[in-house]
């Protein structure tokens, strides 16, 4: 399996994150933020310039104590533990996959306003233009995961030329919008007439346009492509938001003073010539100004700049969120399979191939469903709480781990820190009183966030022992009234029939559940034989000894082998210690959740003899749906898995309706040959 390669510099990062931060946000949130505050907003604009300086510190803190893919879930795992840490990464997962979405949406949206009626296409051809602008869409999330699937020197190419192009843009509308700035445009600066209200309307507009600043978090998935990421993430975040910053107030102020503010902000109607080119009211303001100010040709070299930029934001963010995913594979969070590195691009492949997936899904219900101003409101309280979350790691790593290493440290420390999360929290409040809609936005992003609970809790019963036990016990029943579906009637034959002769052995059934084989495998050995029934779950133990009974009170004459029902809540790491023979070894339905399976077989060849039969039968593609168990899914490497430890075994696949089986037999055996 291949790694990451480390093969970002100082200067690539910091292009990397001046793209990661400029999305849509820089084109739309300027007149959003004027309508809701007017001139007053450039004050919005100077105080989250200042608290995403010092956010982009205490983030450069965290990134040189942890310069891991995971980012900000390792922050999080680090300070909280798994549990927490999972949301943080669930959260941080929805944030970028609605951020692609948003800016996709936002991006077509400057290039063709109109959702209705026809496009014309070459050949003659058209299209219904929602099709076309969604169509259009996913083609450049497709082009844009092919390019990170590519590898890191493609993806960082490609990301440090949107970069360089978004400079440029900014410039374009900056420098002509100086040149006609009067400073009568900006009056008055204050809309409201009492104090309290222009304070509640600079930090509504504050919430609304901290989207500007987003971004910084997904710089820091790139830690581990970095070279000496402990000095150059911090570097390159504090200088890229400085840059940023700088661009930003300028553009604003500028652009603000370049023509009436009202007109900027939508909230006057355009006048003659100019209402027939932008339909009245100015949705797009950078193509407003381009257009006033250089004519025909600069609103389409403005609007195809923006959509560019846009994209290019969007391209940033397909490039990072994968690491995440892989972060979360590594610690068992998400599927395994994730984890996974290309050998010849050095990507998370996988990982990379899921999130275009998931992104189109986001995409096709953006179109369908929510514009990109609710898009918007969605997004931001997700990101100001995870922020908030993720600035508190910080405060307790201080405390947790006074000793660690920091390279960088945030100027004034926790207490800085607690101004921010307290910052964060106050523009959530400001959002909530003042505007009539924003408690049922801010319970749908809530509802995204408790959706994770079942993702966690499937992860966990996937991966975790006791998790496992505990759902078995729960369920005990109804494996009892289902085993006929789960094991049918074929499977046991074919099961016994692979051990071999089984009068008068020793047989250890590793996992009997209910007792579904258990009964079979007693007939099988006779009087005269024994089986070890072993299981983690100890309500289907009850029900595997009470069928055990039933069964020889029933008989007329004892037919059925001596048989002891073990209670093992170690079983996914061991074989029992109280076996120390066994002629055969079956398992049904375990093999998938063995912690450590070459400590497992490696324990059951001690307690075989030469040529003792083993059968392991495990389900795959399980309703359709689940996953398997990554290294089940190869045919060699479960006969390598095998051999390794002592074993020569048969591979068989086996197609049922619901799911499908794998049946691995064989023997202990020292010498290499094939098993018949």
């Amino acid at each position: 399996m291949g790694e990451l390669r480390k093969s970002l510099s100082m200067p690539v990062i910091v292009l990397i994150t001046i793209n990661s931060i400029v999305g849509s946000g820089m084109f739309f949130l300027p007149a959003i933020g004027a309508r809701v505050a007017g001139p007053s907003s450039i004050i919005a604009w100077v105080i989250l310039s200042l608290t995403y300086i010092m956010v982009a510190m205490a983030f450069g803190e965290l990134g040189s104590m942890y310069p891991k893919a995971g980012g900000i879930y390792e922050f999080a795992k680090q300070a909280y533990g798994r549990f927490t840490s999972f949301f943080v990464g669930w959260v941080a997962w929805l944030i970028s996959n609605i951020t692609i979405a948003m800016l996709v949406v936002a991006a077509i949206r400057y290039l063709l306003p109109r959702n209705t009626g026809v496009i014309a296409l070459p050949f003659g051809m058209s299209m219904n233009i929602l099709l076309f602008k969604l169509l259009f869409s996913i083609f450049w999330v497709l082009l844009f995961h092919l390019m990170a699937f590519r590898g890191m020197k493609t993806s960082a190419i490609m990301l440090v030329t949107f970069s360089i192009i978004t400079m440029i843009i900014l410039l374009f509308i900056a420098i002509p919008s100086i040149m006609h700035f009067n400073i009568h445009n900006l009056s008055p600066f204050f809309i409201k007439s009492g104090i309290t209200d222009n304070i509640g309307v600079i930090l509504l507009a504050t919430f609304l346009i901290s989207e500007t600043f987003f971004g910084l978090e997904s710089v820091l998935f790139l830690s581990e492509e970095t070279e000496n990421p402990r000095k150059t993430i911090p570097r390159a975040l504090i200088l890229g938001m400085l840059i940023i910053s700088l661009l930003t107030i300028v553009l604003v102020i500028s652009s603000l003073g370049a023509v009436d503010w009202r007109v900027f902000s939508g909230i006057k109607s355009l006048p003659g010539s100019e209402a027939l080119i932008f339909g009245g009211k100015v949705n797009a303001p950078f193509a407003y100004l381009a257009w006033k100010f250089m004519g025909a040709l600069g609103l389409k070299v403005i609007t195809l700049g923006t959509y560019i930029v846009i994209l290019g934001a969007a391209a940033g963010w397909v490039v990072t969120g994968p690491r995440l995913i892989l972060a979360l594979a590594k610690d068992r969070l998400f599927l395994s399979q994730f984890a996974n590195i290309h050998e010849k691009y050095h990507t998370p492949y996988k990982a990379i191939i899921f999130q275009f997936f998931s992104t189109t899904l986001f995409i096709i219900l953006s179109f369908f469903g929510s514009g990109y101003e609710t898009l918007l409101r969605l997004l931001i309280p997700l990101v100001l709480l995870t922020m908030a979350g993720v600035l508190l790691t910080l405060i307790i790593l201080r405390r947790k781990k006074p000793d660690a290493e920091r390279p960088f440290r945030l100027p004034g420390g926790s207490f800085t820190a607690f101004l921010l999360i307290l910052g964060h929290l106050a523009l959530i409040a400001a959002w909530l009183m003042k505007e009539s809609d924003a408690w049922g936005i801010f319970k749908l992003g809530m509802s995204f966030i408790f959706v994770g609970l079942p993702v966690y809790l499937l992860i966990e019963f996937y991966y975790d022992p006791k998790m496992i036990t505990e759902v078995n016990d729960i369920f005990a029943y109804f494996n009892f009234f289902t085993e006929k579906i789960a094991v049918p009637r074929w499977l046991k034959r074919d099961v016994i029939g692979e051990l071999g002769e089984l009068k008068n052995k020793i047989v250890l059934e590793y996992g009997c559940s209910v007792g579904t084989l258990t009964i079979e495998l007693a007939k099988a050995v006779g009087p005269a034989g024994r089986v070890y029934a072993v299981d983690l779950s100890k309500n289907e133990l009850k029900i595997t000894r009470r069928r055990i009974e039933r069964a020889v009170w029933e008989s007329e004459e004892r037919v059925h082998g001596k048989v002891h029902v073990i209670h093992d809540p170690l079983q996914t790491t061991r074989v029992h210690p109280s076996i120390g023979y066994a002629d055969a070894i079956v398992s049904i339905g375990m093999l998938s959740y063995i912690q450590d399976v070459n400590k497992v077989l490696r324990e059951m060849n001690e307690i075989l003899p030469d040529e003792g039969r083993i059968c392991f039968v495990e389900y795959l593609n399980f309703f359709r749906i689940f996953p398997n168990v990554e290294w089940l899914n190869n045919e060699n490497r479960v006969r390598e898995t095998f051999r390794k430890n002592g074993f020569v075994v048969h591979v068989e696949k086996r197609k049922g309706k619901l799911w499908d089986y794998i049946m691995i037999y064989g023997m202990k055996t020292s010498r290499s040959v094939e098993f018949v």
